[in-house]
């Protein structure tokens, strides 16, 4: 599908947008769709930039989300399905984080609500399947969300199908092990005996399929556990380490965000008062996309740097970083990075 047929398909009803994620299985945007009651925010998965050799695993994905979607977007725990095209799927905007973004330590009533969307999502004959990933989890006032139904399941009324049961479990249990990071007292003891036993089907996996899945990824720089690309895995902490043996460099912290052109982009902030130019003749070549001098970098109590406010400048979600905002001091730090941030391509005016 070529982005002339993107265009074509949606009839010129959407407007993008910032780039979510790319992948060699979609692009995922945000922007505006028009929808019969006028334009709202919206997320649109097209497989228009898809390279050749993976177009046939992106369609079958394409097609699993589309059809979860149209029943789960009905249930209030996941994105509505606004448009379905052949190659280009509309979904509406949760005005929400990702968990690993909101991170809701000691949360217990967070992980009730998750708990009640897995078993709306269950009763409705669908099962997630990808739910290990913490970016699929949604935080949206205080409410649980899922997202990225490219994995899902629908049995529909083969529910009494023993892989049914297995991945309902699965499901289950990948819900309980981000509790068990963010709100390990709150955990039942029903839900730690579920923690502690992995599926027969699960371990197989983990013996052998697994092992060749992330042979083949890393092999295509496809992607890590959280999703940024390999790339950030293995790049991102040289660069920073190299950053930091600068003598006007305090510290440095790197992160991903979705790159039309690379897929996944780097982008540095670095604490000090070196200058750019400074900072990239010192890096040589193969340095970050982007890099931005900060007074000081955003940290949290524990003195650890905020990257998750800094992952949101990054990819101009900008209107997501309001609600993790923590104190007056924190939020004029914020706004002058904000204000002088480098990707300025990818960005959309909500």
């Amino acid at each position: 599908m070529s982005e002339r047929d993107k265009r074509d398909e949606l009839a010129g009803r959407w407007r993008g947008g910032t780039v979510l994620k790319r992948d060699v299985f979609s692009t995922i945007e945000r922007g505006r769709f028009a929808s019969d009651g006028g334009d709202i925010d919206a997320v649109l998965r097209h497989l228009a930039d898809v390279p050749w050799w993976s177009r046939g695993l992106a369609i079958a994905l394409f097609r699993r989300e589309r059809r979860a979607l149209a029943i789960a977007g009905k249930l209030g725990i996941a994105p509505p399905l606004l448009f379905a095209g052949r190659r280009a799927l509309v979904r509406g905007w949760i005005d929400g984080v990702p968990l690993h973004i909101a991170k809701p330590q000691g949360d217990a009533a967070y992980f009730r609500s998750a708990k009640a969307a897995l078993r709306l999502l269950h009763r409705a004959g669908i099962t997630h399947n990808d739910l290990a990933k913490e970016q699929n989890w949604l935080y949206a006032d205080g409410r649980a969300y899922l997202t990225d139904f490219q994995l899902a399941s629908c049995f529909g009324r083969f529910r009494r199908n023993p892989l049914f049961r297995i991945a309902r479990y699965e499901d289950l249990r990948h819900l309980l092990k981000h509790k068990r990071r963010y709100a390990p007292q709150a955990l039942t003891a029903a839900e730690r005996r579920v923690l502690a036993r992995k599926s027969l089907l699960t371990r197989v996996w983990m013996a052998t399929g697994k092992k060749i899945y992330y042979a083949i990824t890393r092999g295509l720089n496809v992607t890590d556990r959280e999703g940024r690309g390999l790339r950030f895995t293995r790049e991102a902490p040289v660069i920073a380490a190299r950053l930091r043996t600068h003598p006007k460099v305090h510290d440095a912290a790197i992160v991903a965000f979705p790159d039309r052109r690379a897929g996944t982009g780097l982008y540095a902030f670095v604490e000090g008062t070196a200058t750019e130019p400074e900072l990239r003749d010192f890096l040589g070549r193969g340095g970050p996309e982007y890099l931005q001098t900060v007074d000081a970098l955003p940290r949290d109590a524990a003195g650890e740097v905020r990257s998750e406010i800094l992952e949101l400048v990054a990819m101009n979600q900008l209107d997501l970083i309001g609600s993790l905002v923590k104190s007056e001091d924190e939020r004029a730090l914020i706004g002058r990075i904000v204000s002088e941030r480098r990707n300025l391509r990818d960005r959309f005016a909500f």
